[in-house]
């Protein structure tokens, strides 16, 4: 084992110690509550407005995120940190005239005269509604990171060229080249063909790039990391960038196989229309779904192996749960890359079967 892979796994088994020491402390606090496995996963793995570091003292330390609100009496914004890390919806902030709680992570304005939440059956908030929420949370904090990191190395590989007549990459531009013309050999090119693929690489590379970056950041537990694949909204927002590109890429040939299919039987195209048309939206939300599931199940699989420290309340078991979701995260360096690719295909694969000729 290399100096570089000793460092690279001592950093991975610290993180994952350090990150779940937060919720192993918030545990000591009550000892007659019995450790919920199935809400600790659930909390990590949603979105959130504020990043949890780690508890020190029974006192969690985090990052506050901004609260915007359009409610009735206009825009209301405050701090996260106002509501005092509480999440049961019992922290009551007054601003701008109205009255504000945060339950499950979701801001609710209480209704006049209302000084807690009532609940029906369901466990649903009865006196108060969901103002328009436009705030901060930790997804769109760090989509916002990811980027300006990507434009950072684009712009830093871009004035590498610039600085040498010989053409070699050297730095950061020495990594992109061969992922950018990997890209473009080993997916737009086949897939959409020699003659119409240069258009579309920017938004190939986009879309890799940003699942990619994205994907490694929710990777790191120090931080805390938002998961942001996990969050079906991001995944769909850009199956449907792919579903538009492909619908104004379509070309006659495209169109007719899709409504009037070629060389079969009348009755038979009747019959292939709808199911044509219904494949079309299919396709996004395959391209949703597989992303959403794929990096979410990682992060339930590796919170579920830790969470059986806490279960078995066994310090027998710590070995073999931090070994496990090690090897899982190791695991998860490789996936997240290999979702980027897979999205990234698909994308072309739609995109370049709607610009094919009919060869006929």
């Amino acid at each position: 084992m290399t100096l570089n892979t000793l460092r690279a796994v001592l950093f991975l088994v610290f993180s994952v110690a350090i990150s779940n020491f937060g919720f192993a402390t918030q545990d000591n606090d009550d000892q007659d509550k019995p450790f919920n496995a199935k809400e600790m996963i659930m909390h990590h793995v949603k979105d959130g407005h504020e990043f949890h570091i780690v508890d020190w003292n029974n006192e969690p330390i985090t990052i506050p995120l901004p609260i915007i609100l359009f409610t009735d009496n206009g825009l209301t914004t405050f701090m996260s940190s106002e509501f005092q890390h509480d999440d049961s919806g019992s922290q009551i902030v007054e601003k701008n005239g109205g009255r504000f709680v945060k339950y499950h992570e979701k801001i609710y304005q209480l209704n006049a005269g209302v000084d807690a939440l009532a609940f029906n059956e369901e466990q649903h908030p009865t006196n108060a509604s969901l103002p328009l929420d436009f705030s901060i949370t930790k997804n769109v904090f760090m989509m916002w990171v990811s980027v300006l990191v990507l434009l950072l190395i684009f712009i830093s590989s871009a004035r590498k060229y610039k600085k040498t007549n010989s053409l070699v990459p050297s730095g950061i531009a020495s990594f992109m080249e061969p992922l950018i013309i990997f890209i473009r050999d080993e997916v737009a090119i086949p897939m959409i063909g020699e003659d119409k693929y240069k258009k579309y690489m920017p938004f190939l590379l986009s879309v890799f790039f940003f699942i990619w970056i994205n994907n490694i950041f929710g990777l790191i537990p120090i931080l805390n990391g938002a998961n942001v694949s996990g969050n079906i909204a991001f995944t769909l927002s850009l199956a449907l960038f792919t579903f538009v590109i492909t619908l104004f890429s379509g070309n006659k040939n495209y169109w007719k196989h899709i409504f009037w299919m070629p060389g079969v039987p009348v009755p038979m195209k009747i019959f292939l229309m709808p199911i044509e048309i219904i494949g079309m939206f299919v396709k996004p939300f395959s391209l949703t779904i597989r992303l959403f599931a794929n990096i979410t199940a990682g992060h339930i699989i590796i919170l579920s192996l830790m969470s059986l420290v806490f279960i078995f309340k066994s310090e027998f078991i710590a070995p073999v749960s931090v070994g496990f979701s090690l090897f899982i995260m190791i695991i998860e360096i490789v996936v997240v890359a290999i979702q980027a690719y897979i999205f990234t295909v698909l994308s072309a694969l739609y995109i370049g079967t709607a610009t094919a000729e009919d060869n006929h």
